[in-house]
């Protein structure tokens, strides 16, 4: 059991099930992030949480207190929204005490609690500003001192960075991070970005249709997907899925792909079960770093098998070389060192790390485990 547990969560609008048994224990001190595409239900999810949205069936219960029914103004709750929903005919200042005074806080104790959110979040020099000679990264910081002021069970967080552009965006991810690091607070984090999520988070909630996909720590979210989508959809590059069958060789199962130029290419899988699957198709998933130049080979792995394959289109990225190329047909990407000495065009002799592939069954698009 969980600090915050949701129990067989659905939501309905009307004949629509929208939310389909969500099963999620996170405990306290835990940073979960919900991640997925638009419309997956994510925000839907974290609503029902905050008491926004009334839950059709199922249950949620917050430090062992049953919220079904509960008003959001008594959940404990804190939430951090898109918009920053600060009041702009307020100080700084007094939108970050505004919910202690309505809560009859006494003013010696919102004073220190100002004090020391203000310190945290190095926003001192800001107090007595207004919201509109603010910038975005400020505005977000004040949003953020408005909920930590309150001391809250839970922290939500809705798609908190969406407005601020890249760099502003990794800053405020590195203190997110920081302040979560120090503060060992519960926290429920919603985006579509999946960079955001793999950074942050301590576990994270794929989802997908109105399902949780996959639950797990982003290593094994990264490395052991569960199924097609939570393979293409965390990682930047996706994951490479490319339509292979399984043939034995001296008694291990290969995959046997075709090359660029129409040669079949064996490689041998370090997963025993896979000889189930001799003489069928199946799909071959490849991260883009598991295909690579010799030099940058994880010098750990042990199932490293070389292939030569012609460039297609090459693209310096600073630290990475993304490189292009044909593999089963499909088109494949590779990361490379920044130094490679790769060509469009040419014939390349790559390398690929199989100790990092994956394999799914092309019927239910279920990892094959």
């Amino acid at each position: 059991m969980g600090f915050l547990d949701i129990k067989n969560a659905t939501k309905s609008y009307g004949n629509v099930e929208v939310l389909h048994n969500v099963d999620i224990a996170v405990d306290e001190g835990e940073f979960l992030v919900l991640v997925g595409p638009s419309g997956c239900g994510k925000s839907t999810l974290l609503n029902m949480i905050a008491g926004l949205e009334d839950i059709t069936s199922g249950e949620i219960a917050i430090n062992d207190r049953v919220m079904n029914g509960v008003h959001p103004s008594n959940r404990n709750i804190a939430m951090v929204f898109q918009s920053y929903a600060l009041y702009p005919n307020m100080t700084v200042a007094k939108n970050i005490t505004f919910g202690l005074e309505m809560h009859k806080v006494p003013k010696p104790e919102r004073d220190e609690a100002l004090q020391s959110v203000s310190k945290l979040l190095q926003i001192e020099q800001l107090l007595d500003r207004k919201p509109g000679q603010l910038s975005g990264g400020q505005r977000q910081r004040v949003a953020m001192g408005r909920a930590l002021v309150r001391n809250p069970d839970v922290f939500l967080f809705d798609e908190p960075l969406s407005n601020l552009d890249a760099k502003l965006r990794v800053d405020m991810r590195t203190e997110i991070k920081k302040l979560h690091e120090k503060l060992k607070t519960t926290i429920v984090y919603v985006t579509h970005d999946q960079i955001e999520a793999m950074t942050l988070s301590t576990r994270i909630a794929v989802m997908y249709n109105g399902y949780v996909q996959q639950l797990g720590t982003p290593k094994e979210i990264y490395d052991t997907p569960e199924n097609l989508f939570v393979a293409t959809f965390m990682g930047s590059p996706a994951m490479n899925i490319l339509p292979a069958s399984v043939v034995m060789k001296d008694g291990v199962p290969h995959a046997e792909i075709t090359t660029s130029e129409g040669q079949n290419a064996l490689l041998p899988f370090n997963q025993e079960n896979m000889s189930d699957w001799a003489g069928k198709d199946i799909l071959l998933g490849i991260r883009p770093e598991a295909i690579t130049d010799p030099d940058g080979v994880d010098r750990k792995s042990k199932t490293v098998v070389p292939i030569s394959n012609r460039v297609g289109v090459t693209e310096p990225a600073g630290a990475d070389t993304f490189v292009t190329m044909e593999l089963a047909g499909k088109d494949c990407i590779s990361r490379m060192r920044a130094d490679a000495d790769v060509t469009t065009g040419e014939i390349f002799d790559f390398v690929i790390n199989m100790d990092k592939a994956v394999a799914f069954d092309p019927q239910s698009e279920m990892r094959i485990k």
